[in-house]
């Protein structure tokens, strides 16, 4: 099992404490979205914000947007998207890359397709702590082939934030995270440590899983699995096809949350104040007045 990388044995396993599917909807303009976290039953999980599944295809996208008080991960699983925003960065991720935004302050961007067909990935949106919600904005970006993997007795993980099988991302979260994408051969069984203080859940990508004791039901893709208490994740591959999900956790906040759509602050204050430096083009969104994304021109918006 893993654990003889260095990982310690998980002698508390986490069990699935809730269950959901989730269903496409439709977002932004013409995408479609399998949301998870964020939909009604499930507005937060401290300090997930949001989770979504999503599907693109060419001229659907995410056009000029604002963000401001927390981070989106975004994780390309097929195609590519180029991302613009009003500070001139400008880049397209393809499958298996990552790109990790914090919002911080203000920034306003676009995500739309880069490639033919239908372009699928997930985006996570991850709170800040009050402290860090008016830092600058920051990317970091990773190519899938600089991302770390490691393979042993019929597990593959890549370690996108955090550590696993022995082996560390270089990504830096402002909020302490693990962020790993794990694929399990049949007969396959994982232990994985998580730190006792975290809140956790699995995402299924693909196949079917038993997740936190031999005894619970199976579950398939697109269910999101909230995991109770304990010291790690135990799971099964008891199938005749490949297993993928992802296992993200962090350390919850703890602090008061008041959300407006895109933005994500601690009082009803903050968010007046928030709506009004948009509005006005102050405090971060500055470089709003003046400013489109080349695909907002190029498809008129």
């Amino acid at each position: 099992m893993p654990q003889r990388k260095g990982c310690s044995l998980v002698n508390e396993p986490r069990l699935v404490a809730r269950k959901f599917l989730a269903r496409p909807q439709h977002e932004g303009v013409g995408a479609v979205v399998r949301r998870s976290i964020g939909r009604f039953e499930l507005k937060y999980f401290d300090p997930f914000l949001v989770l979504d599944e999503f599907s693109v295809t060419a001229p659907a996208g995410f056009s000029d947007h604002p963000h401001r008080g927390f981070e989106t991960v975004t994780y390309m699983l097929q195609g590519a998207m180029t991302h613009e925003d009003f500070e001139g960065h400008k880049g397209t991720i393809e499958a298996g890359d990552l790109q990790w935004m914090t919002a911080g302050r203000g920034i306003v961007h676009s995500e739309m397709p880069a490639a033919q067909g239908t372009q699928k990935g997930l985006q996570l949106w991850i709170n800040l702590a009050s402290k860090y919600k008016m830092i600058e904005p920051r990317y970091q970006e990773v190519l899938s082939k600089d991302i770390a993997e490691a393979e042993d007795d019929g597990i593959k993980v890549r370690v996108i934030a955090g550590e696993a099988l022995g082996i560390k991302s270089p990504i830096y979260t402002r909020t302490p995270t693990m962020f790993l994408d794990f694929s399990l051969k049949p007969g396959g069984h994982l232990q994985q440590p998580i730190p006792k203080s975290w809140n956790a859940f699995v995402y299924i990508l693909e196949g079917e899983g038993i997740f936190g004791n031999m005894k619970s039901q199976p579950a398939n893709s697109h269910h999101i699995l909230l995991l109770g208490p304990g010291n790690g994740l135990e799971a099964w591959n008891k199938s005749s096809k490949i297993l993928r999900f992802i296992l993200v956790g962090a350390e919850p906040l703890g602090e008061p949350l008041v959300q407006f759509g895109p933005f994500v602050m601690n009082t009803q204050e903050e968010i007046d104040q928030t709506i009004d430096d948009f509005e006005n083009f102050a405090n971060g969104f500055e470089k709003a007045r003046h400013w489109r994304s080349e695909g907002a021109i190029n498809l008129d918006f």
